[in-house]
C-alpha cells in the first residue's frame, strides 16, 4: 500500500443519503478479484443507460468533475453488505479522499485496509462544502494527513480527527500483511524455539 501524504484535488459532489455498496459496485461485478480495472465499474447503475451510454445528468459525467480525487458525500455512505469492492473501485476510479457527516462502519475501516482516507466532518460544515462546490467550478481543496487539516480554496483551514494508529498506517503504508510482517523475525524466532512434534505410540 502506498504511503498516504498530502492530496490536492477537484471536489466531487454525491449529493445523496444511504449510498450504499451495491449502488457503488454493483454485485454483477463481484466476480472480479482484483483490485484493479473495477473504477469503470464505479456507481455503474446510476453512471449508465442499460444501451452503456452514459447519463447526462450523473455528476461522474459531467466535465468540470473530470478528474476529481475528493469525494464529497452525505449520512451513512458506504452503507448495505460489507464487500470490499466498493473501496477497490472508488480508488481505482481516483478517489482517494472520502468526506462524510457519517459512513457505515465496514465501509470506513475498508478504507484504511486500501489506503483511502475518510474524513467524517459535521453536517452543518458539509453542507457549507456542497454549496460552495456546486457554486465555484474546479473546487478543489488540500488534505494534510500529517497536520489533520483540509486547506479550502480561500483560505480556510477545517481540522479532522482520526484515529492515531489508522493515522500511522496510512501515513506509512502499513496494510494488514504489512502490519503482520514487522513481527516476522519474532515469529521465526517464536517457531525456531518450538519443541519438535512427537508422535506417541499407544498400546492397547
Amino acid at each position: 500500500m502506498d504511503k498516504f501524504g498530502q492530496v490536492t484535488g477537484i471536489v466531487v459532489p454525491i449529493d445523496r443519503v444511504n449510498v450504499d455498496t451495491d449502488q457503488l459496485i454493483p454485485k454483477q461485478f463481484l466476480k472480479l478479484l482484483e483490485r484493479t480495472g473495477l473504477g469503470k465499474y464505479l456507481f455503474n447503475d446510476w453512471r449508465f443507460n442499460p444501451d452503456g451510454s452514459p447519463k447526462s445528468d450523473f455528476v461522474l459525467n459531467n466535465p468540470r468533475y473530470k478528474g476529481g480525487r475528493i469525494l464529497l458525500a452525505r449520512e451513512n455512505f458506504g452503507s448495505g453488505s460489507s464487500r470490499e469492492h466498493a473501496v477497490w473501485a472508488l480508488k481505482d476510479y481516483g478517489f482517494i479522499v472520502l468526506i462524510a457527516p457519517s459512513f457505515a462502519d465496514i465501509f470506513y475501516n475498508n478504507c484504511y485496509k486500501n489506503g483511502v482516507l475518510p474524513i467524517v466532518l459535521n453536517e452543518s460544515v458539509v453542507n457549507g462544502l456542497f454549496a460552495e462546490v456546486v457554486r465555484q467550478e474546479g473546487y478543489s481543496v488540500n488534505v494534510d494527513l500529517e497536520t489533520q487539516a483540509i486547506r479550502k480554496p480561500d483560505g480556510d483551514v477545517l481540522h479532522f480527527k482520526i484515529d492515531l494508529f489508522k493515522r500511522k498506517c496510512l501515513l506509512e503504508g502499513l496494510d494488514d500483511i504489512s502490519l503482520t510482517l514487522q513481527r516476522e523475525q519474532e515469529m521465526h524466532a517464536y517457531e525456531q524455539g518450538l519443541k519438535p512434534f512427537q508422535l506417541i505410540e499407544v498400546r492397547r
